[in-house]
C-alpha cells in the first residue's frame, strides 16, 4: 500500500502544480507562455485566497446553497477531528498492545494491528470500544444539532434578505376545476379576487405549447446560417455548401446559405400558425396557473393554506424559479399524475413482494444453524466463519484507506484541474464552435452537481463513523479529504462554477438524515462485530444507541424541518430576521421604491418561453456581463453567474482579477 499511497500523493501534487501553472498562462492572448517570473513565486496563493472571503459575502456571491454545501465538509471536520484525537489516545493503545492476529494464523498488515481485530475474543478491553461508540454517537448528534440550528437561522435570514425575485411573489395553482361559463383565466381571476382581495395582483395561465416549443427548438439552425454567412464574408469567391442529410454528411449537396434560409422561413411559418392555434384554442390552456400577489406575505399565505373545502382542487404551492420550470410537465393533467404515481407505487410493491419472499426462503435455509443441522459435516467450517468475519471486517480498512487516497485525494485534486471539461472544451472549440454564442456555451463551466457530489461525501461520513471505533487509523485520511475538498470546492464556487438555482438550503434535512443513517449503520455493525468476538454482553448496551439516535432524528425533524418545508410567515411580515434590524422586506421595499411597478416586473416572468421571443430575459441581472471585467486579467473570462450574484468579491480566489467601481454599484 505504501507504493500506491506514494503514487496517489504524487498524482494529487501533480494535479495541483499543473493547475497552478496553467492558471498563469495567457492562453487567450497572443502569447502562449507567461514570461513574468515574479508571477510564479505566488503560484499557490489561490489556496489562502480561497479562504479569505467571509461567509456573508460568499452567500451574496454564490448563494446559500453553495455555502451550505461547503458546510457539509465543515461538519465532517467538526465531527471527526475530536473523534480522531480521542480514538488515537484511547483505542490505538488498546488495540496495539495485543498479539491476537499473530496467533490466529491470518495474513495481516501493521495497520491491522491498530484495529479491533487485534483484541482477544471476550476481552474486557472491548469496554473501551463501547465507551468510544457512546462518545461518537453523542458528539455526532451534538454537532448535527448545532449545524441544523445554525443553518435554519441562515435560511430564515436568507429568505428575509433576498433581493426581489418573481418566485417570491408567485404561487403555482394546479387542478383548477372546469367551469362551463368561464375560461380558465376568468375563473382564476374571479377566485382570487374573492378569496384574496387585498393581496391578489395578477395571474398567468399555462399553455400546452409543447409542439410549438419543438418548432422553436428547430429554429436554432439560425446558428448554422450565421456561421455560413460569416464564412462567405471571409471568402466571397466561394459559396459554402452543405448536404441535406443527417448531420450534413449525407444527401444531396446544396448551397448552405440558401438551404438554411429556406428551412428557417418554412419553420417560421409553421411556428406562426402553431402560435395562433395555441392562443386561440381553449383546449390549449391547461388547468394550472401562476398567480402573483402584491407581497411576499400574501404569496406565503396562499401557498401554505388549503383554498377550498375540497382538498383535491385549487392546489397551491410555491412557484419555482422561472428558469426552473419544466414546462412539458405542467401540461400533464393532475389526474394523469395521480395515476402515474399509483402505477409506480403498485410496481414498487410487487417488485418488493416477489423479491422478499424468495429471498426470505433462501435465508431461512441459508442461516448458519440451518446449514449445520442439514449438513452436519460442515459444522467445523461453520464454527470458523464468524471468527473470520470478526477478523476480516476491521482488516478491510487497508482497502478503504487506498480508496480514500485514490478518490478523496487524487480525485479532489483532479477537480481543481478540471481536465475532462478542459479537453471537452477544446474538442468543442475545434469541431462544434461556429459562432461566438457557441463559444460561450462551450466555455460555460456549469454548476456543482449536488445530486452526485453530496452522496460521495456521505460515503466518507459512513466510512469514518463505521471505522472510528474499529480501525481508527483510517480517520486521518478521512480528515485530509474533508479539509482538502473544502478548500478546493470553496475556490471552485468562488471562481469557476455558475450558480443556476437557489433553494435556500432546502436540501439540508436530507443531508442530516443521511448522516444519521450512517451513524446507525456504524452502531449496528459494531454490535454484530462484538457478538462475533464473544462479547455478547455488549448487545443490550449497544442496542440503546440506535434507539437514542432515532429519537434524536425525530426530535430534530420536528424541531427544525418545518422551516425547510414551509416559509414561516413571520419571516415576511413580523419576524426577527430582517436586514439591518428593520421591518419586513415588503414594507422596506415599498419605502425604498414607492413608485416601483411590481405588476410590470412580474408581467412575463411565468410566460412560456416560446411566447417571449428570442431575446434573453435579463431582468434579473445584477451586473452587466461586460461591465465587471477588470484590466489586470491573465485569462479574460465571463462568469455567467454574475447574472444571479453580486459583483466580484474583493476576496476573489485569484488575485489576478480586479473589479471596476461601476460593477460594484447595484
Amino acid at each position: 500500500m505504501t507504493s500506491l499511497g506514494d503514487f496517489n500523493v504524487l498524482t494529487a501534487l501533480a494535479f495541483l502544480l499543473a493547475f497552478a501553472f496553467l492558471r498563469l498562462q495567457p492562453i487567450n492572448d497572443r502569447k502562449f507562455v507567461n514570461l513574468d517570473g515574479r508571477s510564479y513565486l505566488k503560484f499557490l496563493n489561490w489556496m489562502p485566497a480561497a479562504l479569505k472571503m467571509p461567509q456573508d459575502e460568499l452567500i451574496n456571491h454564490a448563494g446559500l446553497d453553495s455555502v451550505v454545501y461547503l458546510r457539509i465538509y465543515i461538519t465532517g471536520l467538526k465531527i471527526f477531528v475530536p473523534i480522531t484525537v480521542l480514538a488515537f489516545l484511547v483505542l490505538v493503545p488498546v488495540n496495539w498492545t495485543n498479539d491476537t492476529l499473530g496467533h490466529n494464523n491470518v495474513v495481516y498488515s501493521p495497520i491491522d494491528k491498530l484495529s479491533i481485530s487485534n483484541v482477544p475474543n471476550g476481552s474486557k478491553r472491548f469496554i473501551a470500544h463501547l465507551g468510544m461508540a457512546y462518545a461518537i454517537t453523542f458528539w455526532t448528534c451534538y454537532v448535527l444539532f448545532k449545524e441544523y440550528e445554525i443553518i435554519s437561522k441562515m435560511r430564515l435570514r436568507f429568505l428575509a434578505s433576498e433581493k426581489r425575485r418573481p418566485d417570491q411573489f408567485t404561487v403555482l395553482v394546479r387542478n383548477i376545476p372546469p367551469d362551463p361559463d368561464e375560461s380558465i383565466s376568468e375563473l382564476v381571476e374571479h377566485f382570487f379576487l374573492v378569496n384574496h382581495p387585498d393581496h391578489y395582483l395578477r395571474h398567468q395561465v399555462v399553455y400546452n405549447a409543447n409542439k410549438l416549443a419543438d418548432l422553436v427548438e428547430k429554429k436554432k439552425m439560425q446558428n448554422w446560417l450565421d456561421y455560413y454567412r460569416l464564412k462567405y464574408e471571409r471568402n466571397p469567391s466561394e459559396r459554402p455548401t452543405t448536404k441535406t442529410g443527417f448531420l450534413g454528411c449525407f444527401g444531396s449537396k446544396v448551397d448552405a446559405i440558401d438551404y438554411y434560409k429556406s428551412e428557417i422561413e418554412k419553420i417560421g411559418k409553421e411556428e406562426a400558425e402553431e402560435r395562433k392555434k395555441v392562443m386561440k384554442d381553449p383546449k390549449s390552456v391547461v388547468p394550472a396557473a401562476f398567480v402573483s400577489f402584491r407581497s411576499r406575505w400574501g404569496a406565503a399565505v396562499c401557498a401554505q393554506t388549503q383554498q377550498t373545502s375540497n382538498p383535491t382542487v385549487w392546489l397551491t404551492e410555491w412557484a419555482p424559479e422561472p428558469r426552473d420550470v419544466y414546462w412539458n410537465n405542467l401540461s400533464i393533467p393532475f389526474v394523469s399524475l395521480t395515476v402515474r404515481r399509483l402505477i409506480i407505487a403498485v410496481a414498487f410493491f410487487f417488485l418488493n413482494f416477489f423479491y422478499v419472499i424468495p429471498i426470505t426462503l433462501v435465508q431461512s435455509l441459508a442461516n448458519l444453524e440451518g446449514i449445520e443441522k442439514a449438513l452436519p459435516f460442515l459444522k467445523p467450517l461453520i464454527e470458523f466463519i464468524p471468527r473470520i468475519i470478526g477478523d476480516s471486517i476491521p482488516m478491510k480498512a487497508t482497502f478503504f484507506i487506498t480508496y480514500v487516497m485514490v478518490d478523496g485525494w487524487t480525485g479532489i485534486a483532479g477537480e481543481i484541474l478540471r481536465l475532462k471539461p478542459l479537453i471537452f472544451f477544446h474538442l468543442k472549440n475545434l469541431f462544434l464552435v461556429k459562432t461566438e454564442k457557441d463559444r460561450e456555451e462551450a466555455m460555460d463551466p456549469g454548476s456543482i452537481c449536488f445530486d452526485s457530489t453530496e452522496p460521495r461525501i456521505q460515503l466518507y461520513f459512513l466510512l469514518g463513523l463505521v471505522y472510528a471505533a474499529v480501525t481508527p487509523f483510517l480517520l486521518p485520511f478521512i480528515l485530509v479529504f474533508f479539509g482538502f475538498a473544502y478548500v478546493i470546492f470553496r475556490h471552485q464556487i468562488i471562481n469557476v462554477y455558475n450558480q443556476q438555482y437557489e433553494s435556500a438550503a432546502q436540501f439540508w434535512p436530507i443531508v442530516h438524515g443521511r448522516i444519521i443513517t450512517a451513524l446507525i449503520v456504524s452502531q449496528l455493525l459494531l454490535l454484530g462485530l462484538m457478538s462475533t468476538n464473544d462479547f455478547e454482553q455488549s448487545t443490550p448496551v449497544l442496542l440503546v444507541l440506535p434507539v437514542l439516535t432515532i429519537w434524536f432524528y425525530k426530535y430534530c425533524k420536528n424541531r427544525f424541518e418545518p422551516a425547510f418545508v414551509r416559509n414561516p410567515l413571520q419571516v415576511f411580515h413580523r419576524g426577527i430576521y430582517y436586514i439591518d434590524g428593520g421591518g419586513d422586506e415588503d414594507t422596506l421595499e415599498r419605502a425604498r421604491e414607492p413608485n416601483f411597478d411590481l405588476k410590470a416586473y412580474l408581467a412575463n416572468s411565468y410566460l412560456h418561453p416560446v411566447f417571449k421571443g428570442d431575446e434573453d430575459d435579463d431582468r434579473y441581472s445584477v451586473v452587466d456581463d461586460d461591465g465587471w471585467m477588470g484590466e489586470e486579467v491573465i485569462v479574460p473570462t465571463k462568469r455567467h453567474s454574475r447574472r444571479t450574484t453580486p459583483a466580484q468579491s474583493k476576496h476573489e480566489g485569484s488575485d489576478s482579477l480586479s473589479v471596476p467601481e461601476s460593477a460594484l454599484q447595484r
